[in-house]
């Protein structure tokens, strides 16, 4: 159909709580920069604004479209995961990155797309008797694996666990029974005195100290113990805008990524968590709707398992920072600062809108 009569099906709500959120990320960067644009708020808001012309771009791409593209998408981003091993360069602490010369990429987050569009085609195009094969989750494990390996080795085990997370949830929207799901956790609870040795040692610290944070108050479970102290002192008002003690006198680390939710808290208190909460739910409600009214087997579970992911990086980072699990370096979507995150959300999110306005598209029966 004509672009314009796709534009103007769009739906506005879910648009506005974007802005919204986006506009809240923007005040609190603000103040975690004593009143500067600079370095991080004018960025986030020229980013957000960029990402969300990308969300109308891959929204207008027609559903068929993004399910051809579904297997050398993931063959793409599988490759750049390779091209981080042999030519990656190191940030942080990691080697994640690659330099394309125009701008750097985290192929890792790439890589999160990819395998739910991958996962999604291989079961649109599996009948659902095959499905309770043994043999039919052979293909499927293995492209999970093999990227979460991969990033593992980088080593992120955040975005490690999210490639998990996302990918299993996967198989479980797709049908197969929860029983596998309790026998492999099972035996992966069995095996973690065997993993531990893989473990790098700050990835055993953050696991000791998420037991125990007062072991080391002043290295590993200083995030943590910060986080919980600015949390707190907010009470249910916040103690107001550019008012926060522990951002504003550096106590609290990664205040502008990883940690930004403490720092809003700190200034909104419960009040204004609750609030960004129920915007979150907003979103993830409209998407689910979006998933249960598609025709195709391919788009619902693209919606389900997208918004899935989605919800278990906001799932993740709150308890991160409440010290609820161990810090893994996840952020929170739209709030958090940084460029392949935000592109990495509103794609997805595209992906989803595209799901919406081609809901009736059929993709052959499975």
């Amino acid at each position: 159909m004509h672009i314009g009569y796709r534009l103007k099906n769009i739906h506005v709500l879910p648009i506005l709580v974007m802005m919204i959120i986006a506009s809240l990320s923007v005040f609190t960067l603000f103040s975690a920069a004593n009143a500067h644009f600079s370095p991080w708020a004018s960025k986030q808001a020229m980013r957000f604004c960029i990402s969300l012309i990308l969300l109308i771009s891959v929204a207008l791409v027609d559903i068929r479209t993004w399910y051809t593209l579904s297997y050398p998408f993931y063959v793409l981003a599988f490759l750049f995961l390779i091209g981080v091993e042999v030519m990656g360069f190191v940030g942080m602490g990691a080697k994640r990155w690659l330099d394309l010369y125009i701008f750097t990429l985290q192929p890792s987050e790439l890589m999160k797309i990819a395998l739910i569009l991958a996962l999604a085609r291989y079961f649109h195009d599996c009948p659902p008797s095959l499905i309770l094969k043994n043999r039919t989750l052979l293909i499927p494990i293995m492209l999970i694996l093999a990227p979460s390996l991969l990033v593992m080795r980088q080593p992120d085990l955040g975005t490690a666990m999210l490639l998990i997370f996302a990918g299993t949830s996967t198989l479980f929207l797709a049908g197969v029974q929860l029983w596998k799901f309790i026998c492999v956790g099972g035996a992966v609870i069995g095996a973690s005195p065997l993993l531990w040795h893989f473990l790098h040692d700050y990835q055993k610290n953050r696991i000791l100290v998420f037991l125990n944070p007062e072991m080391d108050p002043s290295h590993t479970g200083y995030h943590v113990m910060q986080s919980k102290i600015a949390l707190g002192s907010g009470g249910f008002w916040g103690k107001g805008f550019m008012e926060g003690s522990q951002g504003h006198l550096n106590f609290l680390p990664e205040k502008q990524t990883d940690f930004i939710f403490t720092m809003f808290c700190e200034e909104f208190g419960m009040a204004g968590a609750l609030f960004l909460l129920s915007l979150y739910t907003i979103l993830i409600v409209f998407f689910f709707n979006v998933a249960l009214k598609s025709r195709s087997s391919f788009g619902r579970l693209l919606a389900l398992s997208l918004t899935m992911l989605f919800f278990f990086y906001i799932f993740i980072n709150i308890s991160m920072v409440m010290g609820l699990v161990p810090v893994v370096g996840v952020p929170l979507p739209l709030m958090s600062y940084g460029g392949t995150s935000m592109i990495t959300v509103m794609f997805s999110f595209g992906l989803i809108f595209s799901t919406s306005l081609y809901r009736d598209v059929r993709l052959g029966s499975t």
